[in-house]
């Protein structure tokens, strides 16, 4: 997948209680889970994030509880892709159950701004970021993660194996 959006960045150590506060775990309505994406944070994220903006997090990205919902917030925001310097592992495993794309970069994160513009090539892992022209190279992902993404997530793509 080729995506191209403006970058909302966050540091180290967001877990899955400050992306979907526990106070908004009533619902799995997923637009409803987006109305209060990152609220605890960054109340500006909600109303103002645009379909096809990329999120940028830090260290351990999705620390904290297994809930799926935080990974589905992100998504249903109009997030295509979270790039961070790594992800807490049931936070990443959740992402690709849902079709989320994440992206690992390591260090190379601390380069990228709130604001800045990427492009992202999710089948090489090549992430450009157009406002400062730096390339960083993220381990690609796997063919088979990428077809759950392009499917929509876990479910769907086993759906369309059955077909």
């Amino acid at each position: 997948m080729k995506l191209e959006g403006k970058v909302w960045r966050y540091g180290d150590n967001v877990d899955t209680d400050v992306i979907i506060p526990a106070r908004y775990l009533n619902t799995f309505d997923p637009k409803e889970l987006a109305k209060h994406c990152m609220v605890d944070i960054d109340e500006s994220f909600a109303p103002n994030v645009k379909e096809g903006d990329i999120m940028v997090g830090g260290r351990n990205f999705g620390c904290g509880s297994s809930r799926e919902h935080a990974p589905v917030a992100i998504k249903a925001s109009g997030i295509p892709v979270v790039i961070a310097a790594s992800f807490a592992r049931i936070f990443y495993r959740n992402g690709i159950n849902i079709g989320l794309p994440l992206l690992e970069i390591g260090s190379d994160v601390e380069k990228i701004k709130a604001g800045d513009k990427l492009r992202v090539d999710t089948a090489t892992g090549t992430i450009e970021d157009l406002t400062t022209g730096d390339v960083f190279h993220a381990h690609p992902l796997p063919g088979f993660v990428q077809d759950i993404a392009k499917a929509g997530g876990l479910i769907n793509y086993i759906k369309g194996q059955k077909d």
